[in-house]
């Protein structure tokens, strides 16, 4: 390795695995390695036992959430009221900021794939952008003016409230609402509610139910934020049939209101597919490692000081 490059740290933190890889540029990645998501002491063990074999200067979290992004908060960096009791609370931007001795930065996974995708993938040339991932769960991140949509904390757009389909009896599974889109769409509620959904054929109803609640999702993004693209991933969307059935639940909800989504074209080529698939999230998260380098370093130029993690 040249002595001038830099390499980062990127951390894709799921419900399932932790994704890490290590690379110069965002799309550039070196090495990388899946660690499945148990307990915190355990992932995090392993987690930092890879990170130190690298001599990365930042690095980058992208994790499911809720989780405090609001660097003036006592608990930046904790995991909130997740549905992972044994994640609630964890303090893991400190966690790793402490054993790797780097600055840490951390954004949800959706918001870091979003960027991803906006930035070099299938959000290229679009302003804004929304990421929705339909995995384990369900979130979304917007991308506006190049930076991710931050609010009272950040968008949790899987716990948008829907209207069931009529003769859905099923229970949520949301152990918040009895009726958000994660606990009727996720992949969590599919296994809660028909199975396992890598079990269940094309012709099951559970993907009429899916491309209802989720084209029902899709439209009230649309009203809301007006988002110039939609990409849709995760791993629930594995299932061939089920972005075309969206699209059609879609325009059919939004019945011509808006001009420039008319025709079953206009929607083929609003409503896509990542194109970095399930990389997005990681790409993501390097991408936010080299801009806290960046920052940092900045920062300590303008103090004088030497680059060192946030305390």
């Amino acid at each position: 390795m040249a002595a001038t490059s830099r390499l980062y740290g990127g951390i894709e933190a799921g419900g399932t695995k932790f994704v890490c890889a290590v690379g110069e540029t965002p799309q550039a990645i070196q090495a990388s390695t899946s660690i499945p998501t148990t307990t915190p002491t355990a992932t995090l063990n392993q987690v930092i036992a890879f990170f130190r074999f690298y001599p990365i200067h930042s690095l980058g979290l992208a994790t499911f959430g809720p989780i405090d992004l609001d660097r003036d908060s006592p608990t930046y960096g904790h995991i909130l009221s997740t549905p992972k009791r044994a994640w609630q609370g964890y303090p893991i931007v400190p966690i790793l900021q402490t054993a790797l001795r780097v600055p840490v930065a951390v954004d949800t996974d959706v918001n870091a794939a979003a960027m991803a995708e906006a930035t070099y993938g299938a959000g290229r040339g679009g302003d804004p952008i929304v990421y929705l991932t339909v995995g384990t769960g369900i979130g979304g991140g917007a991308i506006i003016h190049g930076h991710p949509l931050h609010g009272l904390m950040h968008p949790e757009m899987g716990h948008m409230l829907l209207a069931r389909v009529p003769g859905d009896t099923q229970p949520s599974g949301c152990p918040f609402h009895e009726d958000c889109l994660e606990g009727l769409a996720s992949g969590h509620a599919i296994e809660l509610r028909f199975g396992a959904p890598e079990t269940l054929p094309p012709e099951h109803e559970v993907w009429r139910l899916e491309a209802a609640y989720l084209g029902q999702a899709l439209a009230t993004i649309v009203t809301i934020l007006s988002p110039q693209r939609i990409i849709i991933g995760g791993g629930v969307m594995h299932q061939p049939s089920l972005l075309p059935h969206m699209r059609k639940v879609c325009a059919r909800t939004l019945h011509g209101y808006l001009p420039r989504l008319k025709t079953p074209h206009d929607f083929e080529s609003y409503i896509i597919a990542p194109a970095f698939g399930d990389r997005a999230g990681v790409i993501g998260a390097l991408r936010l490692a080299q801009e806290e380098y960046s920052r940092v370093s900045m920062r300590d130029e303008m103090s004088g000081e030497p680059a060192t993690p946030e305390s």
